[in-house]
């Protein structure tokens, strides 16, 4: 279970292909403190550690990608130097200073529009097109996991929701990487998907 609170931003440093790819991340994580078998969200799934070590000083772990992860998420079209962001699993008792993300990715959501908010140094709007059948597990003032980041929907319309980065989620997640027509992997609220799920039964 993640909080969708960014804590490192990692570095792709190899792929394995094959049927359960092997992606091996550089990491500013403490990797004496990762045990194998850990759970890590990278980008948004939830990953296990299979291996980690130090390069030049520099730490590192690597995950196994099932071919399932890889057919609904974005990790399929990463390559070396592509930016992860990452978060550890939750402690009991942590602060859950975002919203319960289970690393499960429902799909792709799509980058239609990006706006400045309040001048060049302030917050930017980003509308998304959500994942097909994805847009009713969206409300208004609901939260939104995107590349593993938390956060607030603004605004419901149709197929789009948009969300609002103010600077310092900009600076320390990819999301301010992101231009119009990128991809990113996107949860639902957890709530929102049982209530659904509920609502079909």
């Amino acid at each position: 279970m993640f909080t969708g609170i960014i804590t490192d931003i990692g570095t792709v440093r190899s792929i394995a292909p094959g049927t359960d790819s092997r992606i091996s991340i550089a990491t500013g994580f403490d990797v004496d403190e990762l045990d194998i078998g850990a759970s890590i969200a990278c980008s948004g799934p939830c990953l296990t550690v299979v291996a980690k070590g130090r390069d030049g000083g520099q730490g590192w772990f690597a995950v196994e990608v099932s071919a399932e992860t890889l057919a609904r998420t974005t990790l399929g079209r990463w390559a070396p130097g592509h930016r992860v962001n990452l978060e550890r699993a939750m402690r009991l008792g942590d602060e859950l200073g975002g919203h319960m993300v289970s690393g499960h990715v429902d799909g792709i959501a799509t980058l239609r529009a990006r706006a400045p908010v309040g001048g060049e140094d302030g917050s930017v709007r980003l509308t998304f097109q959500a994942p097909p059948g994805s847009s009713k597990l969206v409300a208004e003032k609901g939260s939104v996991t995107l590349d593993g980041v938390s956060l607030t929907v603004n605004h419901v319309a149709d197929d789009s929701f948009s969300v609002n980065l103010i600077p310092h989620t900009l600076e320390n997640t990819t999301l301010g990487d992101h231009g119009e027509g990128a991809d990113v992997n996107f949860e639902a609220d957890m709530i929102a998907r049982y209530l659904n799920r509920l609502a079909l039964a």
